[in-house]
């Protein structure tokens, strides 16, 4: 008499949970609306925190042909799914066609069918990628510097840039249409290497690829040797960089460490702040420079270094340094965004401003930061001072010209006839004042 109990407790208590259960599956993921590419690869997710999942299928109807795409069915206890297919075999011609969408769930009601969804959606079918034209002609890099290619596209874009060996420099698209994208010519990568392509896919995921013409100028480099001394290591790798390696008591390893580890680092962390950026110019006219200053350090300036008359590392010195009196005021080169402001590693405390377009500049080494996150500066203001933060030997700025995170040579943002040439003539192509 017990287990009969218990088997009708069971079977009640099972048939009221299916019983229960008035709720349909949840779908999400496929676009409601717009363009889809043949070859797009479209996810559906599916949801039912009941009963669970019983079955689904998609079918895709243009005029009388309906063609079906995914039909699968689950067992008991499947709470979320996920179904991945394409248009591509599907036979259908660019165009309007629709989706329909079907699901069910394990629930005894109604009729033991389960809950049942039903959706349709209205897309477009687009097979055809973009048809690009570039608006700003042939364009001359140096080796080391930067460039903009301006360009239009057949159709709004989903994603468009040009890609440099493994860089990726993404462009924006302006008001009148235009496209813009600055771009860096690598200092380290060979002139024949530096074959830079336009990349750009439409909303359905159609992709365009398309070269550019252009001229490459190569450019050597300057070396130097800085020599590291025993009162450098105690008094300023140790103190100020102990920290960051608390396992290495050694001042000389310490030292390789900083300004190889977390000299990498630092830069990965340039490299991600790089997207942070609006998508037009911030800037306007030349960009300024510290004032009355010497130049102690060149931009891929190939730096050796020696302890003991031993030479133990090599780095490439990717700004310029600006020395001027002790604590020097330093202004914004051109007006932009604060975007960070802070200490970074062997930059010491410091400042990148977004001027617009992955276009950004950093003031490394600063005694005194004056300007916060989020802050909009003006050409000229001053954001802090010169100083001997981070990995410095003696009062001056580090500065950098990035483009997506990128350094390329300062010397051509302060040269008024090289940014009308190439940078500013070419903003007049989409509009831009």
């Amino acid at each position: 008499m017990f287990f009969r109990v218990v088997l009708v407790a069971v079977v009640v208590t099972a048939a009221w949970y299916y019983l229960r259960d008035l709720s349909a599956p949840l779908v999400s993921g496929v676009p409601a609306a717009g363009p889809v590419g043949a070859k797009q690869e479209l996810v559906l997710r599916l949801a039912d925190g009941g009963t669970g999942l019983r079955q689904v299928q998609v079918t895709a109807v243009q005029g009388a042909k309906q063609v079906v795409l995914v039909d699968k069915s689950y067992g008991s206890g499947s709470h979320n799914a996920e179904e991945r297919f394409t248009l591509e075999k599907g036979g259908l011609v660019d165009g309007p066609f629709e989706f329909v969408i079907a699901a069910r769930d394990h629930a005894l009601f109604p009729l033991l069918q389960g809950n049942r969804l039903e959706q349709r959606l209205s897309l477009e079918l687009d097979s055809q990628p973009p048809t690009l034209t570039v608006q700003s002609g042939t364009t001359n890099f140096n080796q080391g510097g930067a460039g903009l290619v301006v360009f239009t596209a057949s159709e709004e874009l989903g994603s468009a840039g040009i890609r440099v060996a493994d860089h990726f420099f993404p462009a924006f698209r302006q008001a009148s249409g235009s496209y813009l994208c600055l771009l860096a010519f690598p200092w380290n990568l060979a002139p024949g290497a530096f074959v830079p392509k336009i990349v750009a896919s439409d909303r359905a995921g159609n992709e365009r690829v398309t070269g550019i013409y252009f001229r490459t100028n190569a450019k050597k480099f300057p070396t130097d040797r800085i020599v590291v001394s025993q009162a450098f290591l105690d008094n300023k790798i140790v103190p100020d960089f102990q920290h960051y390696f608390p396992e290495t008591s050694d001042p000389a390893a310490l030292f390789l460490r900083v300004n190889r580890e977390l000299r990498g680092q630092n830069l990965k962390t340039i490299l991600e702040h790089g997207r942070e950026t609006a998508a037009t110019p911030l800037w306007q006219g030349a960009f300024q420079r510290l004032p009355k200053a010497a130049v102690p350090g060149y931009f891929a300036q190939t730096r050796t270094y020696l302890m003991g008359g031993r030479t133990v590392d090599r780095q490439t010195h990717l700004g310029i340094d600006l020395a001027s009196t002790a604590q020097a005021p330093v202004p914004a080169a051109n007006s932009g965004k604060v975007i960070f402001a802070g200490e970074l590693g062997i930059y010491g405390d410091c400042v990148i401003i977004d001027h617009g377009l992955n276009l950004q500049t950093l003031y490394g080494h600063l005694s005194q930061i004056d300007v916060g996150e989020g802050t909009q500066v003006q050409k000229g203001e001053t954001i802090g001072r010169t100083g001997t933060s981070g990995l410095a030997g003696g009062d001056h700025l580090h500065f950098d010209v990035l483009i997506a995170g990128r350094q390329v040579n300062p010397l051509e943002w302060w040269d008024a006839a090289w940014l009308e040439n190439n940078i500013v003539g070419k903003l007049r192509l989409a509009g831009l004042p």
